[in-house]
Parts: C-alpha cells; sequence; structure tokens
C-alpha cells in the first residue's frame, strides 16, 4: 500500500459519519501494516476525534511499540488536541487531507492553531506535518457533511 491508499482507507472510516468526517489510520511505516483506525465518535464524548480514537486503539494493543515508527493518516487536519496528543505519543509523520483553513472557509467550528505550529513548539519531537494527501476526496467529505452543531451559522 501507499500513502494514498492509507488515506482513502481514513476516508472510508469518515463516511461511517458523515456528519463529522473524520477518520484516521495509523501505520507502522517499516512494514505498511495498519496498526490502529478510528473515526470521529464525539457524539459519545467531545474528546473522541479520530486520531485520538485511533491513538487509543493503538496504545491498547502496541503500548510497548516505538511510536516513533508510525505515521498517522486522517482525512483533517489535526485540531490542537489531537496534535497534542499526536505529540506526547510521538508519532512520527501527520499526513492530512484537509486544512484547518478549509474547514474555517466552509465554517466548521476550529480552533485556529495550526499542528505545524502544535509540532514546532514541541521541542522533544522530531514529527512532521504533511498536508494536502488527496485534498480534494477529502475536502468533498467535509463539503457533503450535513449541517450540525459544529458548523457556524450562515
Amino acid at each position: 500500500m501507499n500513502k494514498e491508499d492509507y488515506m482513502r482507507r481514513a476516508i472510508e472510516l469518515a463516511l461511517q459519519v458523515p456528519e463529522f468526517p473524520f477518520g484516521a489510520v495509523i501505520v507502522r511505516r517499516a512494514t505498511g501494516e495498519i496498526v490502529a483506525e478510528g473515526f470521529n465518535q464525539s457524539a459519545l464524548n467531545p474528546a473522541w476525534h479520530g486520531e485520538m480514537v485511533a491513538i487509543n486503539h493503538c496504545a491498547q494493543s502496541h503500548s510497548s511499540a516505538d511510536w516513533s515508527e508510525f505515521d498517522l493518516y486522517t482525512t483533517a487536519e489535526p485540531c490542537p488536541m489531537c496534535q497534542s496528543a499526536i505529540e506526547w505519543a510521538g508519532i512520527g509523520t501527520v499526513y492530512y487531507g484537509t486544512s484547518i483553513p478549509y474547514l474555517q472557509n466552509r465554517n466548521w467550528w476550529q480552533i485556529d492553531i495550526r499542528a505545524e505550529e502544535i509540532a514546532a513548539r514541541t521541542p522533544f519531537r522530531n514529527s512532521r506535518v504533511v498536508g494536502g494527501l488527496l485534498e480534494a476526496e477529502c475536502n468533498e467529505l467535509f463539503d457533503k457533511a450535513p449541517r450540525g452543531m459544529f458548523h457556524k451559522a450562515t
């Protein structure tokens, strides 16, 4: 599998909750093995964003792993909470599709701090943040999402 395949899997996961199409996949870089997956479950718990669910699943099944060997693929740029958790976990690289500014321009609620800024302000990690992977396909998820509580009134 390649990077696009992993992002397509994140998109498949995101489609399980079309109102909040945030899907995430964690991959062991050296082998290409998907070690954990997640999708937004904030209807159950406001902290259960797709990345947080994937991180929790990974911690349950790979607690002793070197997390710097993992990459995370997510349909949207991680919010400050998720990117901070990514940094604490030590995940090596994050690939995302839709950017925070794109979501803001479409009236999605987003905290205005970019994932790269969180990574840059984390001196004890060397994580990378790479945006724009399958961006058009990811943007479409959010453009088609039903308007709900996490959209500003327009």
